[in-house]
Formats: structure tokens, C-alpha cells, sequence
């Protein structure tokens, strides 16, 4: 019983890792598309990595960012895609 509880909280651990690797990439991606995808995607890159997970996923459409991160391992892997670019406006 406590391997299967250990093994769920490893699992969400692993999960918000992901997310939040993501969510961050994305921001760091879509707040330097000015200076071009490869270098929006090594910044998000570098930020997903300190957040504990891997990009696995960087496209820069316009000012839009979208990315995909990955944490974890075997069968406790997580991906998670965010997306991230300027607040729409309303016509």
C-alpha cells in the first residue's frame, strides 16, 4: 500500500514539474521571439531546464509561443504543452 501511495505522489510531482517547465519556457519563448525562433527556443530551452524538465517542443508563430516539456522517466514521464504570447484584444 505505501508503494502505490509513494508512486502516485512521485507521479503528480513529476506532472506539476513538467507543467510548470512548460508554463515557463513558453513565457521565456514568447518574451524573446523578437530575436528569432533559435534564439526564443534556446532561452526557453535553458529555463525548462532549471526547472527540472526538457523542452521536447519550441514553435515561434509571430509573436505566439508554443512548447511542449517532459519530466521524468519510464513510466512516471509527464509531457505537458503551454502556450504563451500577448493578450488578445477584444474588436
Amino acid at each position: 500500500m505505501f508503494g502505490a501511495v509513494l508512486g502516485l505522489g512521485h507521479a503528480v510531482v513529476v506532472r506539476h514539474r513538467a507543467a510548470g517547465g512548460a508554463d515557463m519556457a513558453a513565457l521565456a519563448a514568447a518574451d524573446h521571439w523578437a530575436r528569432g525562433t533559435a534564439a526564443a527556443c534556446a532561452r526557453a530551452d535553458r529555463v525548462a531546464r532549471a526547472q527540472g524538465a526538457r523542452l521536447t517542443r519550441c514553435v515561434i508563430v509571430g509573436d505566439v509561443s508554443d512548447v511542449s516539456a517532459v519530466s521524468g522517466g519510464g513510466p512516471f514521464a509527464a509531457e505537458v504543452r503551454a502556450r504563451a504570447g500577448p493578450a488578445a484584444t477584444r474588436p
